[in-house]
């Protein structure tokens, strides 16, 4: 494992092989467990109701 990025540190005690990869596991699973985000529709980069018209005639009301 020397070659590998340390994931797990044991602070007190002497973890063997088995207890690191039970450890393992079970972060595994909860994070398995975890719901995900859910996606969102892309949002338009403007809205057509707010943006002020092109033309507006001479005899409309505003």
């Amino acid at each position: 494992m020397e070659s590998m990025e340390t994931v797990l540190r044991v602070e007190r005690g002497q973890a063997d092989d088995e207890e690191l990869a039970a450890i393992a596991v079970v972060l595994l699973a909860l994070r398995a467990g975890e719901p995900e985000e859910p996606e969102q529709p892309p949002s338009p980069g403007w809205n057509w109701w707010e943006r002020p018209s092109g033309y507006a005639s001479p005899d409309s009301w505003r």
